[in-house]
């Protein structure tokens, strides 16, 4: 028998405003409620829409048992109380990233997801880009062979962005970097080593107490076999945004390119090619598979920097509202589910740990219930 469509509510309208028409067009779901603290904002949105139910009070929006599901893409330091009064509220949450701003936060939402048995997806855009799909595509199949090493990379300068993001370390918005080599390896990250290089203005590195402009780690995998290098910088650095991984293996290994007008190279022993790697819409319902390619207003003036800046994001939005609905609708576990969310932040929170600490060793906590 059909499930009847899942009622969403979309917390924070500035990212969050580029999936309002993907649940609208997805088969399964109902945009049911926006919310959003400017209320002058909150109805332009959802004029601009047609969404009728509204709210500027998060509560409220839990209060109503209407709700089936929260899409909260609010700034990160709400990120971690937010999911946890949702998922204690009996609703299904999705949250953009990262997920905490603490290992401690990290740990209470895992812990609030397992007790309320309600799903919880961190919405990582790097895991459901085509570049991601098509070199998972090629581990499938077999053409990839053993994968030896994997780096990431994440350069962005964030100067202009709301005042919260200004002077946060480097490695706290690691995941996604961090993400897709422990996707492709199907490992969590076990121990971290990083250094801090460079200094960033000290307005800014006051403000966390964070001098560095680039964090660059080594992570060693819970399979004792893979390692991985992830680089960040957020300010102060020359270069244009990346969002980035190469993975080396036996039979073929993948280089993203150096610019965004550029191809990624595929390797085939010491022979390499450009690629033109493919969309991957056909993964999709038919009524969301166009946004994979086009932003959801009608002109780039009103799109999120998020998303203009990063290219779309690599045609992964649609893909992330499918996987949080499918995993709700089959009832399983979302990918990424919270203790794989908790590994890929914490990842990055014990990197920075390790930079403020002169490159020491650090474990990664672990997130998994207890055996006793």
């Amino acid at each position: 028998m059909k499930k009847k469509p899942i009622n969403v509510a979309i917390v924070g309208l500035g990212f969050g405003a580029e999936f309002i028409p993907i649940y609208q067009d997805h088969p399964e779901t109902t945009m049911y409620a926006l919310c959003q603290r400017t209320e002058a904002s909150l109805h332009e949105i959802a004029d601009h829409f047609g969404v009728e139910k509204r709210y500027t009070d998060f509560q409220a929006v839990l209060q109503d048992p209407e709700v089936d599901a929260v899409h909260i893409n609010s700034p990160i330091h709400l990120h971690a109380e937010q999911s946890i009064w949702a998922l204690k509220a009996g609703k299904h949450v999705a949250c953009t990233v990262p997920m905490a701003t603490t290992i401690e936060e990290c740990r209470r939402i895992v812990e609030a997801q397992r007790a309320s048995g309600k799903t919880y997806m961190m919405m990582e855009t790097a895991v459901y880009t085509r570049e991601f799909l098509y070199v998972k595509e090629l581990k499938d199949q077999g053409n990839l062979g053993r994968i030896q090493f994997l780096r990431g990379a994440h350069q962005q300068e964030m100067a202009g962005w709301p005042g919260y993001w200004e002077g946060l370390p480097p490695m706290h918005y690691a995941t996604h970097a961090v993400s897709p080599l422990l996707a492709l390896a199907g490992s969590e990250a076990d121990y971290v080593a990083c250094f801090g290089s460079g200094r960033i203005e000290k307005r800014l590195a006051d403000r966390y107490g964070s001098p560095f402009a680039v964090e660059s780690a080594l992570f060693r995998l819970k399979d004792g076999i893979t390692g991985c290098e992830v680089t960040r910088s957020l300010f102060e650095t020359a270069r244009e945004y990346v969002e980035s991984f190469d993975v080396y293996a036996d039979k073929c290994s993948f280089e993203w390119q150096r610019l965004e007008r550029e191809l990624p190279i595929l390797f085939r022993g010491e022979n390499g090619e450009r690629v033109e790697v493919p969309d991957y819409a056909n993964l999709l319902p038919g009524p969301i598979r166009k946004y994979t390619k086009n932003g959801v207003y009608d002109d780039a003036d009103h799109q999120h920097l998020s998303f203009t800046q990063g290219s779309g994001h690599g045609g992964s939005h649609p893909h992330l509202v499918h996987e949080f609905i499918s995993s709700i609708q089959e009832e399983r576990e979302a990918f990424p589910n919270a203790v794989t969310a908790a590994n890929w932040t914490s990842a990055g929170l014990c990197a920075h740990q390790s930079a403020m600490n002169q490159g020491e060793l650090v474990k990664l906590p672990n997130f998994e219930p207890s055996s006793s």
